[in-house]
């Protein structure tokens, strides 16, 4: 079941970032942050966890910019734990992620996400997100650099 996530979410919601991180391919940070870090980086109230006997997967929002003009520009963060890859869970949260957004006033969600993660690249383009272009050589982790895919959707008409 998909449900707001709570400050007490918090331990296996970094567990998975973890798992993300650990593959290389997801994030380019390279430390879980701590509590308060992640707390300031995602919006304060789209934030979802996947629970079905523990935590499976979460998501939530990031501002796109500071400016005014682009308050209703997101883009968005979606992590499942390994073992439930190819489940399904990640197109549930992206999807409610999306509703959730679009009620509270967004009409654009992006992501970017490694050329490489081609899981990732399947499942915004199975949620209705399209290729808006690559950024090469965007930045290095762990000594090699890598392209993003920059994908987006349009949910306001």
């Amino acid at each position: 079941m998909i449900r707001k996530m709570t400050f007490e979410d918090l331990d296996e919601v970094l567990a998975i970032y973890q798992e993300g991180m650990d593959t290389g391919i997801a994030t380019f940070e390279t430390r879980v942050p701590s509590n308060e870090g992640w707390d300031r980086k995602f919006h304060p109230e789209l934030r979802f966890v996947y629970e079905d006997g523990g935590i499976l997967g979460w998501a939530s929002l990031t501002s796109f910019s500071m400016r005014d003009v682009y308050r209703g520009v997101g883009e968005v963060s979606v992590y499942v734990k390994r073992e439930a890859g190819g489940s399904g869970i990640g197109t549930r949260l992206l999807r409610h992620l999306e509703e959730e957004a679009h009620r509270a006033g967004y009409w654009t969600l992006q992501a970017a996400i490694f050329e490489e993660n081609v899981a990732s690249i399947r499942l915004h383009g199975k949620c209705g997100f399209r290729i808006v272009g690559v950024r090469e050589k965007i930045a290095m982790r762990d000594g090699v650099w890598h392209n993003n895919v920059l994908m987006e959707k349009r949910i306001v008409e």
